[in-house]
């Protein structure tokens, strides 16, 4: 059987290194993308070790404009069954005194970079009648997010645009699914604020592990949205129920519980 090809953002570390690996054990070609070199060298030596697939590296910054149009001209030569769009930082702290060059390098990587990434890989795939999508989200989608405001903005866009875009590709043999998970253990926390790195409310976190399972199972599967733990499923519906400034003013509290020193 000749082996599909997976582009897999962020792949570095965390979910996106879980979900390269998983792909790879379906035997998926992978295009790795993430900006630290080192740790995807080090990916690629360790999968090379149990797998003779096909691996490419790019070592690309996702928060630079344009930058999903240089990567796909460098892969446009390989045809593109399953994208996955992972890579993605959050940052702490009041919108009137957060840095906007993070900021804007935030927007860029959650809205631009993944935006123009599906637009890219789509035509060919639905010219091919087959293909998959997962953009993560976050479980911060439902509701805004005091003191991670941008953030919190930002996922709940990944979430409308690829329910939409899901609706119109039906019928087409291409599928998306966001992936929502809840607190996860990865080094995401590390790039939110670098005074207190570590939750403080840690009881909901999850294994990197289980979410990525999670998520690829609900891609394969076509789910067009995917929250993995009964938890959070449940806190997902919690702004349907009780009035959006209330919803708000606990988010915030729980951010003022993880972050005070």
């Amino acid at each position: 059987m000749i082996a599909k090809t997976a582009l897999v953002t962020g792949a570095a570390s965390g979910l996106g290194y879980e979900l390269a690996l998983l792909l790879i054990k379906d035997n998926y070609n992978l295009v790795l993308v993430d900006k630290d070199a080192p740790k995807l060298e080090e990916v690629k030596t360790l999968f090379n070790k149990d797998f003779k697939n096909d691996i490419h590296l790019l070592v690309k910054d996702l928060s630079q404009p344009n930058i999903a149009q240089e990567i796909y001209d460098e892969v446009a030569h390989l045809s593109i069954d399953v994208l996955v769009n992972n890579a993605g930082f959050g940052l702490f702290g009041t919108f009137a005194k957060t840095d906007w060059k993070r900021e804007s390098d935030m927007l860029h990587l959650h809205i631009l970079t993944t935006t123009h990434l599906t637009k890219l890989v789509l035509p060919s795939m639905i010219a091919k009648k087959s293909g998959k999508i997962l953009n993560i989200s976050s479980l911060a989608a439902f509701q805004p997010g005091p003191l991670m405001s941008m953030y919190y903005a930002s996922k709940s866009y990944i979430l409308s645009f690829s329910e939409a875009i899901a609706n119109e590709l039906k019928g087409t043999g291409v599928t998306v699914t966001a992936l929502c998970p809840g607190p996860t253990k990865t080094l995401f926390q590390e790039t939110v604020s670098s005074d207190c790195s570590e939750n403080k409310i840690s009881f909901n976190m999850a294994c990197p592990v289980q979410v990525a399972a999670y998520g690829y199972n609900a891609m394969k599967k076509g789910k067009t949205v995917a929250i993995p733990g009964a938890f959070n499923k449940f806190l997902s519906t919690i702004p349907r129920f009780v009035p959006r400034n209330m919803a708000t003013r606990i988010v915030r509290n729980i951010q003022e519980k993880n972050r005070e020193v």
